[in-house]
């Protein structure tokens, strides 16, 4: 039994994880270099020991859940505690909270911390999930299968829009949204539900104008349009980021020899990785790092197809649908394809919060296809072990009669 559930975990997927992360600590010791000690005094290579260490506990993590039953998550037993921990922690941020990048998004424990945000994310997906999952057979009734779930969306995006963190409270609704649309939901009510969305947004728009259309997010439109008519405010970001993408070019300048990490590019080892990535090893790892994170997300879609079962199929293409939306995000505003948000790139930028999440949804994920491939493979083969032993059975009793 144990062996042939061995033999059912998706490899691919486990080691296209494992190089990207391992690469990943690889550029943040290359990129954070300078940045430890021209900006906090700190040794070379102290984001570089804090990330492995970051890493190891992402690992038994990612163990951790591959080998616990991700059925068991529907259970109202780790679904309550789930939502009502989650909403208490984003409460707590406005007590017990630290601002850093104008947002109270922080838990601060000596050197270290934690965003609550980044497990929320998976929280909804879980959540949303096991609870669209159980409302199958009345999926299209409106006030009893669509709505009961989304109040707990509302008030997450609520509690992290009025951190205030706009760009995070809209990532986790979109995320939600992938959830919702593979849900069987009909087009009616998808339609139904993106009216009120942006109806309810509204007052809350208008109450937090001055957060929302505040002059840094207003300067992020600026610098998206025109980068370098802002090149010393709102375009420094994104014009240093496009210096160290074309002085890559196709072969790059080397491993640990950026340009822009000497103090021109901010945080070369969280939001602009993928900038020093471009400039040290050129078109060949970006392609690497495109090429895993593709994978990642192709075949997180792929299990959620071939899983027979609704909370399954959910929950795989919602965690699929969490790194490709924030490999977009992060991908996108680094090379100007959109405005520039603070979105790490998925298991390559610095940061502990957003890597023990990725470990835990990705053993969910990697626990989802070793349960669909175990029933497709083992469960098929015992039924035809059956049905052959009650056709032996029925030939003996006819030859005895």
């Amino acid at each position: 039994m144990i062996k042939k559930i061995l033999k059912s975990y998706d490899y691919t997927l486990v080691i296209a994880i494992a190089l990207l992360a391992t690469f990943g600590l690889i550029m943040v010791y290359s990129a954070s270099m300078v940045t430890a000690m021209q900006r906090y005094g700190y040794p070379a290579d102290y984001f570089y020991q804090k990330q492995k260490l970051h890493l190891i506990a992402a690992a038994v993590v990612f163990i951790l859940t591959a080998l616990f039953p991700y059925k068991a998550m529907r259970s109202t037993r780790i679904l309550f505690p789930m939502v009502v921990g989650s909403l208490a922690g984003l409460a707590a941020l406005f007590v017990f909270g630290h601002v850093a990048g104008n947002a109270n998004s922080w838990f601060k424990f000596g050197s270290n911390s934690l965003q609550p945000s980044e497990f929320v994310k998976l929280f909804v997906i879980i959540y949303m999930s096991a609870v669209y999952a159980k409302k199958q057979n009345y999926i299209n009734e409106f006030n009893k299968g669509v709505v009961p779930p989304l109040l707990y969306l509302f008030l997450v995006c609520l509690f992290v829009a009025i951190q205030p963190d706009f760009g995070t409270a809209g990532i986790i609704f979109l995320i939600a949204l992938t959830v919702i649309v593979s849900s069987g939901m009909n087009g009616k009510n998808i339609l139904r539900l993106a009216t009120i969305g942006i109806i309810a947004a509204l007052p809350f728009a208008i109450v937090l104008k001055a957060k929302v259309f505040s002059t840094v997010r207003m300067g992020r439109f600026q610098a998206y349009s025109n980068p370098f008519a802002v090149e010393k405010t709102f375009g420094y970001h994104i014009v240093n980021s496009y210096y160290a993408i074309g002085s890559g070019g196709i072969n790059g300048l080397g491993l640990g020899k950026s340009i822009e990490k000497l103090g021109y590019l901010p945080e070369p080892h969280t939001d602009f990785i993928m900038a020093v990535i471009a400039e040290e090893l050129g078109i060949w790892g970006v392609g690497f790092v495109l090429i895993l994170l593709g994978y990642i997300v192709l075949r997180g879609i792929y299990i959620s197809m071939k899983c027979k079962d609704p909370f399954g199929s959910m929950l795989a293409i919602g965690i699929a649908g969490m790194r490709g939306l924030q490999s977009f995000i992060n991908l996108g505003g680094v090379s100007g394809l959109i405005p520039l948000t603070g979105v790490p790139l998925p298991f390559v930028s610095y940061g502990g919060s957003s890597l023990v999440q990725l470990a835990l949804a990705s053993g969910i994920l990697v626990n989802i296809s070793m349960f669909t491939n175990y029933e497709s493979k083992y469960k098929k083969n015992e039924m035809q072990i059956d049905k052959k032993t009650a056709v032996n059975k029925q030939n003996v009793f006819q030859l005895r009669s």
